[in-house]
């Protein structure tokens, strides 16, 4: 692995069953993240994906795209468009540094609104990941 190298995208298609389901996993039971007229109420479109949420599939596709050896040691992210059903979330990595076995990933997930996450994941990775 090398500063500059991209991980290959990662699409995610935004359903309700995906925003329900990882804030209820995430223990985030506030009614904009599962009741579509509470949403409206509060001046939302539709029901929207909480950070916690983001914050886990950033995490597989960090692990996913650099194997089963890379442990997260640090992540760090900023939402900004929402992600509301029926989008697509396309997540990009770029290494942005490298030390030894260690390395930072820069992130980006887009959706049809805009940048919905930016930030940055430190890893490490066995030899043969980096290799």
């Amino acid at each position: 692995m090398n500063v500059g190298d991209t991980l290959a995208p990662l699409e995610i298609p935004v359903t309700r069953t995906l925003i329900v389901a990882g804030a209820i996993a995430s223990r985030d039971y506030q009614d904009v993240h599962h009741d579509a007229s509470l949403a409206r109420e509060k001046g939302s479109p539709d029901i929207f994906m909480n950070i916690l949420t983001t914050n886990g599939l950033v995490g597989r596709y960090i692990t996913d795209r650099l194997g089963p050896g890379t442990v997260l040691r640090k992540v760090a992210i900023r939402l900004g468009a929402p992600n509301y059903p029926g989008d697509t979330m396309v997540l990009t990595g770029t290494v942005a540094a490298v030390d030894g076995d260690r390395a930072e990933i820069r992130v980006l997930g887009a959706n049809s609104l805009g940048h919905h996450v930016t930030g940055t994941v430190v890893v490490t990775v066995t030899a043969e990941v980096a290799a």
